[in-house]
């Protein structure tokens, strides 16, 4: 790339004036949109950085925008389940009863893209992610805008996702056209990807709809080995979230899986200067000296997923220089929770059984 392209495009990103936007201003939202602008949305499970999902110009400025690697698909947001089939062919029955059942909702389906879908969405694949939000104020903007919206999170690559609009201002203020402020998150992680083209549907990332409440309707579900382990150099992920470190503060965070009192004791054995921990509310008072957060009870996995952004975002505003995290277990939400836990450490996990501290 030459050196005055370089310039131009810093120059665009660093340069241009964010506006904030409040929940009334639907119609300069969608006004964004539609001239090819990018647009910080809100949604149930995090902040979306949108794109108007059928101009591959918009499209590929998300990726500039976020940093993001440009192996790394994106979703599209449709305002109903009617809008389907414009985009998405040999659609299975399975994903008109998880549609029925689930959406609007935190639930993002891997489907056959049709060719109206542009590559910058897909990145070479033959498939698209597709979802129906659950927030009134991104409805609103997409039958406005009467085009589907391409948006991964509204985070710079790898950082923590945005829970609120002062989250994505961090990350994104003089990078995007404008940030409609819609309040804070009630889910707290993105949505659940299922593959529903391989032979037994595919979780491919964990999320605001629980596995449990899929396997109800499909009954069985592989899970894909990127929910627990990093992928190989050279794969290709099929749904965003799979392949990189995400959702990482400057720190870096070691995760501990366990009963809560070992790994309390575990942390409090490896403590050191400027240690920033993540804990469970009952374990808050067990390290003295350190730089605390909490993400909710131990037994309560919805509180942890509206905290767990929160609390790794949280360490930046401090001088920690680790960061030792409690994980839930796998059950409900927590699967969801260990998964950004573990992805925001590299997968750097220390596993305590009940006889081990």
């Amino acid at each position: 790339m030459a050196a005055s392209t370089i310039l131009l495009k810093w120059n665009w990103i660093n340069q241009m004036e964010t506006k904030l936007l409040t929940a009334n201003d639907i119609e300069t939202a969608a006004a964004v949109l539609r001239d090819g602008g990018l647009l910080g949305i809100p949604t149930e499970t995090v902040y979306g950085l949108g794109a108007d999902g059928l101009n591959p110009d918009a499209v590929r400025r998300i990726f500039e925008a976020k940093g993001r690697p440009q192996d790394n698909p994106l979703i599209l947001h449709i305002p109903d389940v009617s809008w389907l089939e414009r985009y998405c062919h040999d659609i299975p029955p399975a994903a008109c009863l998880l549609a029925e059942k689930f959406w609007p909702g935190p639930l993002t389906m891997i489907l056959p893209r049709r060719e109206i879908v542009p590559d910058a969405v897909a990145c070479g694949l033959e498939t698209v992610g597709i979802r129906c939000p659950n927030h009134p104020v991104f409805l609103a903007i997409l039958r406005a805008l009467d085009r589907p919206v391409a948006a991964p999170s509204g985070n710079r690559s790898g950082r923590p996702s945005p829970t609120c609009a002062r989250h994505m201002l961090e990350d994104m203020d003089g990078r995007v056209e404008a940030i409609v402020d819609g309040g804070p998150c009630g889910v707290g992680v993105e949505s659940t990807i299922i593959d529903l083209t391989a032979p037994v549907p595919r979780l491919l990332r964990p999320g605001g709809l629980p596995l449990e409440a899929l396997e109800e309707v499909l009954g069985e579900i592989a899970v894909d080995k990127a929910v627990v382990s990093p992928l190989a150099d050279g794969e290709k992920p099929r749904a965003p979230g799979m392949k990189y470190r995400h959702y990482a503060p400057r720190a870096p965070v070691t995760v501990l899986t366990g009963p809560g009192d070992r790994t309390a004791r575990y942390i409090r054995e490896k403590m050191g200067d400027h240690t920033g921990v993540i804990c469970f509310d009952e374990y808050a008072g067990q390290f003295p000296g350190g730089t605390v957060e909490t993400i909710g009870a131990s037994g309560d996995a919805a509180a942890q997923a509206r905290r767990v952004f929160d609390a790794l975002r949280a360490f930046d505003r401090t001088d920690v220089t680790a960061i030792f995290a409690q994980c839930p277990g796998d059950g409900g939400l927590g699967l969801a929770v260990a998964n950004r836990l573990k992805k925001a450490a590299g997968f750097q996990v220390v596993e305590l059984g009940e006889g081990e501290a």
